[in-house]
């Protein structure tokens, strides 16, 4: 195994000599944004502002140099923080046992960071391609969306009560909307203005977009009187960095969270692997979810020994760490870095960064995680595409967002399911011209009348046995032919229901004096049934590498009394045959 497998910030690292720039004004940018961030996901997971400072600077570190995504910025999130809450305040209190309930939050995440870890080393990312893109657009718009919708209460200087669900921050702004606070809403707005034209008409300095508007922003708070006005800002800032400390390993406790730590691994996998589809859909880059697994696995179990709780992708951050111009995975260290210099010598500066103008740059990141091109291609497409996205993204703005994701996957894996489970068999005769070819795409092709051709284009397994047997029920009832002739080549693998269906009715069809050939089947198609012993009743003289080979040993089989009184002379051995007799 090469050093690049085991420590992948080997291939990035030479490439951030010629990108440092653009990867620290990306983290310089992250760290402003993190610092309201981390705040308000410690809160919600109903710990302390200070842990979720601390899951910040250490998370996303250990993810930048043991992840695959460039882009992907790791650490406290909305999801994360809110399964961390539901996990243990059902047994502990926070309000009345705040040291128990931090220690049991730190062990969820060393927990969560093994399971994590685990499934990367055992190759299990493979299960992330079952989220079908429409998933991920879906869920990024969804997030977009979302992530603009709760930043509206900053916008609005309206105080909207803290956890509300989209409909509930809708319905709330709708009725309180004559409370807004046009000073709040000023800065909002100028700072979404300033962000928007730089970024639109001045290229030169385009990367530095969001960092410009936030610092005018910042001044445009301070010219409008601040909090005299009621223009909230981040307030207090800690200064500590994050102690090291060993996790409670107590038995008991580990029994307890075993449930929910599975819940946060495997939610948070799939989260953090969505963001760095939907990122690297414009950013082009291959990613490895065996590597990525084992990235958030490591940051979760390293910052678990930092007073960390469990972590996973952030949309905001990783949508904005991309929209800043970065290039690699140092602007998510940066980022990491930055905080804690922010929260070692400039926590009192940044207790006066405005939230409205922070809320402002946050809905133009919300704005830009929705992929219109990618959802007009949907709409235009296809109908189950549609459903997909449209379930995903309409699950991810009214119910909670591991069951948006879920319900998303589980309807694309239906519709991918019934897809397969009615494979395209296409009826095969032979034109004017000599040439195989499906009968309902020319008119002049015929069928001989002792020999179904036919075509079949998936794969042979369990979910499509009911079709395809009763296909050939039917064709077996009609009593016209005795041989069918099927042309494997786009038969991809048969698993052993398939393999035992198909054996059952070649040796039917062999019974009453016929038989079924197969031309062109793969060889890792037929590995089950050599290795299964299902060639030996089949027959290995039954199959045939080209058609012509094929037709020429079926025809021998073929009631000669039949060909006789037959004048379609499709093949060329019915011809030869005729001019024998002549």
């Amino acid at each position: 195994m090469s050093l690049q497998k085991i420590f992948p910030f080997l291939i990035w690292l030479p490439l951030a000599k010629s990108t440092w720039k653009d990867d620290l004004i990306a983290g310089i940018t992250g760290t402003v944004i993190v610092i309201p961030q981390a705040v308000a996901f410690a809160m919600i997971a109903g710990l302390p502002p200070i842990y979720g400072f601390y899951t910040a600077m250490i998370t996303p570190i250990i993810a930048a140099l043991f992840g695959s995504s460039y882009h992907l910025i790791s650490g406290p999130t909305t999801t994360s923080s809110i399964v961390v809450f539901a996990a243990i305040s059902k047994f502990v209190n926070p309000e009345t046992e705040m040291e128990a309930f931090i220690s049991l939050a730190i062990l969820l995440s060393f927990m969560a960071g093994v399971i994590k870890l685990v499934m990367g080393l055992a190759k299990m990312g493979k299960l992330v391609n079952f989220v079908s893109n429409s998933v991920v657009i879906g869920f990024a718009a969804g997030a977009g969306i979302l992530i603009g919708f709760k930043q509206l209460k900053y916008v609005f200087g309206i105080e909207v009560p803290m956890g509300s669900t989209f409909y509930e921050i809708v319905n709330y702004l709708i009725y309180h909307i004559t409370q807004t606070n046009f000073y709040a809403f000023g800065v909002a707005l100028g700072t979404l203005l300033i962000a928007f034209s730089i970024k639109k008409f001045i290229k030169k300095i385009a990367r530095l977009y969001m960092l410009i508007a936030m610092v005018v922003g910042s001044v445009l708070a301070m010219l409008l009187g601040g909090n005299m006005h009621g223009i909230e800002t981040v307030g207090n800032v800690p200064s500590h960095l994050p102690p090291f400390s060993i996790p409670d390993f107590n038995y008991e406790n580990m029994r307890l969270l075993t449930s929910g730590a599975f819940t946060l691994a495997l939610l948070g996998l799939v989260e953090a692997v969505s963001i760095a589809r939907a990122v690297a859909l414009h950013s082009h880059q291959k990613l490895d979810n065996n590597q990525e697994f084992i990235g958030q696995g490591l940051s979760n179990i390293v910052s678990s020994f930092f007073s960390s709780y469990a972590s996973s992708g952030s949309f905001t951050r990783s949508g904005l760490n991309y929209q800043s111009g970065a290039k690699t995975p140092l602007s998510a260290i940066i980022s990491a870095v930055g905080l804690m210099l922010v929260v070692l010598f400039f926590a009192r500066f940044a207790s006066f960064l405005p939230k409205p103008a922070m809320g402002g740059i946050i809905l133009l990141v919300g704005y830009n995680l929705i992929d219109f091109d990618h959802i007009k291609k949907i709409v235009k497409s296809s109908k189950r595409e549609l459903i997909v996205f449209s379930v995903t993204l309409f699950g991810t703005l009214f119910l909670e967002l591991e069951t948006a994701l879920f319900s998303g996957i589980l309807i694309s894996l239906f519709f991918y399911l019934e897809k397969t489970s009615k494979p395209n068999i296409a009826e095969v005769g032979i034109n004017k011209e000599g040439k195989f070819i499906n009968i309902i795409r020319d008119e002049t092709a015929r069928e001989c009348p002792q020999i179904k051709i036919i075509r079949i284009d998936d794969s042979i397994y369990f979910g499509a046995i009911e079709a395809l047997s009763n296909y050939f029920a039917e064709l077996y009832a009609k009593q016209e032919k005795k041989h069918v002739l099927i042309i494997a080549n786009g038969i991809n693998s048969i698993d052993l229901a398939g393999a035992e269906w198909l054996t059952n009715e070649v040796v039917k069809w062999q019974e009453r004096g016929g038989g079924i050939y197969f031309v062109g089947l793969k060889l890792v198609s037929q590995e089950i049934l050599i290795k299964g012993g299902f060639v030996d009743i089949i027959g290995a003289d039954n199959f045939f590498k080209d058609k012509h080979t094929a037709i020429s040993t079926i025809y021998t089989k073929l009631d000669k009394d039949d060909c006789e009184n037959c004048d379609i002379k499709l093949f060329q051995e019915c011809k030869q045959s005729s001019q024998n007799e002549l």
